[in-house]
């Protein structure tokens, strides 16, 4: 199905920064901006404070094997992004060596600017329509039996690229009919109705959209994105499939207290959500958000066990710890229960 433009409902980013007078740099489809360029222009300044030294605790494998070549020159052979790489993922290492990743569709440029996150921002390239047979070949020659999938924010697109996650779908299933399949998705602002109608036709295994932080700090953290919304987005989609798990992340050291981080756990228990990763914030450059804190295993712990007190199927907590890192065994209890309310 072709994905048309959005030519009315442009990002909220873009909107406040064309309002408040600022200009945008080179603003050419296709230029990816990082960093400084990416964050120094957003109405809401990061605010800077001292370096925090990485404690003990935080550890980041550095290993590689031949599947880490393997999987660099796959990624590039069938022109396929990935989160692990365009974030900066700390765990990219662990998980190339042992043969998995998280693809990234629809492209490498966000139409958002969020304070956190290593992904470039820009005016995105037209959708590429053999994006979801080259991931659905990339997962069949790996092997994979649990696979994620997640995208840029696309406000440029009328469906956000929902469709585009189903015919991702559609062809992992075709070609790799026993690989359970996640996604990761953005939060379809603006126009989410039409978003969970599309992937509610053809559901994945697994529902994930991360909240990301807690409701104080969203516009710091999340210009452009609505707390609440993110909420309904996942309880929506609940409501139209009830038996299939919904999943969603904080991260920890943004200047949150804890407890708000119990009120934001509270919260996706009261909107259905299933299962939570908590992990700890790492600043990828200097001139994102940086880090206020960084949170001890005992109190991540202590995490672990609220968030089963109150009803969570499953809690992936840690310093380590990403939305998709072992996702496939952080869902596997999940779905063996969904599967036996099917029976």
């Amino acid at each position: 199905m072709e994905q048309i433009p959005d030519k009315t409902i442009g990002n909220d980013l873009i909107n406040i920064l064309d309002n408040a007078k600022l200009p945008i740099p080179n603003n050419t489809q296709g230029v990816k901006h990082k960093s400084e360029s990416k964050v120094s222009r957003i109405p809401i300044k990061v605010i800077h404070a001292p370096v925090l030294k990485k404690p003990e605790w935080i550890r980041v494998k550095l290993s590689t094997n031949s599947k880490f070549t393997k999987m660099k020159e796959l990624l590039r052979e069938h022109k396929l992004h990935t989160v692990c790489e365009e974030a900066n993922c700390p765990n990219i290492n662990e998980c190339f060596s042992s043969g998995t990743a998280t693809f990234m569709i629809m492209g490498d440029i966000c139409t958002r600017r969020c304070t956190f996150c290593d992904v470039g921002h820009g005016r995105p390239n037209q959708l590429d329509p053999n994006e979801p047979k080259e991931v659905a070949n990339a997962v069949k020659i790996l092997g994979l039996k649990y696979v994620v999938i997640t995208s840029v924010d696309r406000d440029d697109l009328r469906d956000g690229g929902a469709m585009h996650f189903v015919e991702c779908i559609k062809e992992i299933r075709n070609t790799s009919p026993e690989t359970k399949i996640e996604i990761l998705v953005p939060d379809f602002r603006g126009r989410l109705d039409k978003a969970l109608e599309i992937l509610s036709q053809n559901p994945p295994d697994v529902l994930n959209h991360n909240v990301e932080t807690v409701p104080r700090i969203y516009k710091q953290i999340r210009p452009g994105s609505d707390y609440m919304h993110s909420l309904k987005l996942l309880e929506q989609f609940k409501k139209t499939n009830p038996l299939i798990p919904t999943k969603s992340g904080i991260m920890v050291g943004l200047g949150e207290t804890d407890e708000e981080i119990k009120d934001v756990l509270q919260d996706m228990r009261n909107h259905s959500i299933d299962m939570l990763t908590l992990g700890q914030y790492l600043q990828p450059s200097t001139h994102h958000t940086p880090v206020m804190r960084y949170m001890h295993p005992d109190t991540f712990k202590e995490f672990e066990t609220y968030a089963y007190s109150i009803g969570f199927k499953h809690a992936a907590v840690g310093a380590m710890v990403r939305s998709s890192y072992h996702a496939d065994t952080q869902s596997n209890n999940v779905l063996s229960s969904s599967l036996s309310t099917l029976t």
